[in-house]
């Protein structure tokens, strides 16, 4: 947005550039609204390099405790984990999951649930884990999900008490996003949401209709068969669901 006095009618400027507002003394200084505005970043689809396939396979716990969200309901607190050896932040890893989840198109909007995030030693109901894609796998194999597609580790997936996040995925999102040049953002917020709602009991769904917005139970990291990606689970205040799959 440019910032300024607005040219009035009455003072038109042939020349097409931003009139100057005199000084106290009659002279003209540049004011707010001719000074050049900072270029928006572009969008960002998928990082740049490989992340790595295998860490350590030990996991760091985030330190942070935050504040309760949503209205009412059953109150789950969650805490955060990142692979050791990942190359990934924790904080920043927990501060876009505290995003994702106390958004008020996320499941908190059905007024019946509340969330927390909390520090590690705390009682907590669940776990959101960002793992490499081998670690990620192996995690999903134990509780019974197969994660792989042509014979890689690709998909996340939750497992009891487990919000597991690939970090293939986390980084790269999937080829059809990028196609369509859906931000990496967009992507990360449906899979957060995608796994949580697993956790909270949600079962997969299938596209409503084509160009409709895609339900957030819908299997969007695979296929959006003529839906419209979307990344929470509440569209204009309505839970977005489809056909059972």
């Amino acid at each position: 947005m440019l910032f300024g006095l607005p040219l009035r009618a009455s003072d038109p400027d042939p020349t097409g550039s931003v009139l100057a507002a005199p000084t106290a003394s009659g002279s003209a200084t540049p004011s707010a609204a001719a000074r050049p505005t900072k270029a928006a970043a572009p969008p960002v689809y998928r990082l740049a390099g490989t992340p790595p396939e295998r860490g350590e396979n030990t996991f760091s716990y985030g330190q942070t405790t935050g504040k309760v969200v949503g209205r009412s309901g059953t109150l789950r607190r969650y805490r955060i984990a990142v692979e050791d050896g990942s190359k990934e932040d924790i904080e920043k890893f927990g501060d876009f999951v505290d995003k994702t989840l106390a958004d008020p198109r996320s499941w908190i909007a059905g007024g019946d649930l509340r969330l927390q995030r909390v520090a590690e030693g705390e009682s907590y109901s669940f776990t959101v884990y960002l793992a490499t894609a081998d670690t990620s796998h192996d995690m999903c194999a134990r509780g019974g999900t197969n994660t792989n597609l042509d014979g890689e580790p690709y998909t996340s997936c939750r497992t009891v008490g487990k919000v597991i996040i690939n970090l293939d995925r986390w980084r790269m999102s999937v080829d059809h996003f990028v196609k369509a040049k859906i931000p990496l953002e967009t992507y990360r917020t449906y899979v957060v949401n995608h796994e949580t709602g697993h956790e909270l009991g949600n079962s997969h769904v299938r596209c409503p209709g084509a160009g409709k917005p895609a339900p957030v139970m819908m299997q969007q990291t695979l296929f959006l068969n003529g839906c419209r990606a979307n990344p929470f689970p509440y569209v204009n205040g309505k839970l977005n669901t489809g056909p059972p799959l």
